[in-house]
């Protein structure tokens, strides 16, 4: 293993854009559901137009250049090549900050809040409040290296991202995180609490406390219905991958208009959008997201982290694993968030919430859907503890 960070630029060959427009135009589509809203999945009407549009108008190559503008690099850790955005603050004394995203995000998530946390004074905002800002691709995501045996969970992830911010020179450093993101943030403020300024997530998981269901406020109901909806509704997909992630690989790397929906019906899901995705992120950045998966062939890759994790997410969002964190902690759950522990219950596990707050628009991608929303949380909390 080497210490070496390479600055990486995207460049992708056109024979694989020209290959990507083939394959959807050849795509071989299902009859419409039987019902006509999203109930059975992403409709047919809007999948075939949005493929259409990414066939024929969507545009890669100004996104490409776009994420060229901000400083990438690669480098191995336990064995592994881990692709991330380094972004400076130009203010001295700057609070590194690592900042993790999830299934089935990216780094394009991020894109929006970058400028404003790295420097806030030409956003409008308070110098004091800058970061140096780190955002990796979680491994065997976007353009970090794919694991070939098991292992890399949570935990796992944590320890590399450890090592990836001590590489960087940061002896003391912020960690924030969303989905996956949110687990590995927590595994690093039980890792690396000598180092930890504090954790920034969004939400924090933890499970219901038996020990309230005698006089549950109507959130904290809201939050139990919210679980047994998600379980039996909404985690088909988390059951795929964490079981046989093999098997709906083949499809996610082999069929543009597969992975298209099986993405972009999370994003009906999971987003605070009233009913569609392009009511809060435009046609062109969800499509952003997915090329992050079909260009360096991820959707096997990226779905084995279930395989790897989700048994233990699984815990803390409704079993009986507390697992303490102990490291200062801020917590914003935003409101088509899908867990919404409330605070009693998350303080058995987050021994040490130091901020809470629920902001009034916003979900599961807060920093794609409501950047603003989602710096004024980050820059609340750590202003606690920088």
């Amino acid at each position: 293993m080497t210490d070496e960070i390479t600055p990486f630029l995207i460049n992708v060959p056109e024979a694989d854009l020209a290959g990507l427009r083939q394959r959807l135009r050849g795509t071989r589509w299902p009859e419409p559901a039987t019902v006509p809203d999203w109930s059975q999945g992403v409709p047919l009407a809007y999948l075939q137009e949005l493929c259409r549009y990414w066939a024929g108008e969507y545009d890669w190559r100004a996104t490409e250049a776009q994420l060229n503008e901000l400083p990438q690099f690669r480098t191995e850790i336990d064995g592994l090549p881990i692709h991330f955005i380094h972004a400076r603050s130009p203010r001295p004394g700057a609070l590194p900050l690592i900042i993790t995203h999830g299934w089935p995000g990216s780094v394009i998530e991020f894109r929006k809040v970058i400028g404003p946390l790295t420097d806030p004074a030409s956003h409008g905002g308070d110098p004091a409040d800058a970061f140096h800002v780190v955002c990796p691709s979680l491994p065997g995501y976007g353009f970090s290296g794919k694991p070939a045996a098991p292992g890399w969970g949570v935990e796992r992830i944590a320890a590399a991202w450890a090592v990836l911010m001590r590489r960087l020179g940061y002896s003391r450093y912020g960690a924030q995180g969303s989905d996956w993101g949110t687990s590995v943030s927590a595994c690093l403020g039980q890792q690396d609490p000598g180092h930890l300024a504090g954790i920034h997530l969004t939400p924090p998981l933890a499970p219901p406390d038996p020990a309230t269901f005698g006089d549950l406020t109507e959130r904290e109901r809201a939050a139990l219905a919210a679980i047994e909806e998600s379980a039996g509704q909404e985690s088909g997909y988390s059951a795929e991958q964490g079981t046989r992630p093999q098997t709906i690989g083949y499809a996610l790397v082999d069929s543009p208009a597969a992975l298209c929906a099986w993405i972009i019906e999370k994003f009906w899901a999971w987003t605070d959008s009233d009913g569609h995705p392009e009511n809060v992120l435009t046609r062109d950045e969800l499509l952003d997201n997915v090329m992050l998966y079909w260009l360096p062939s991820t959707g096997a890759s990226a779905a084995r982290l279930y395989w790897e994790s989700i048994g233990q997410v699984n815990r803390w969002i409704s079993g009986s694993a507390l697992d303490p964190v102990d490291v200062p902690t801020g917590c914003s759950i935003f409101p088509k968030e899908l867990q919404r522990p409330s605070r009693r219950w998350a303080e058995r596990r987050f021994r040490d919430i130091r901020y809470w707050n629920e902001p009034a628009r916003g979900g599961h991608f807060a920093a794609f859907e409501q950047p603003g929303l989602f710096v004024d949380e980050v820059r609340a909390f750590f202003r606690l503890v920088r």
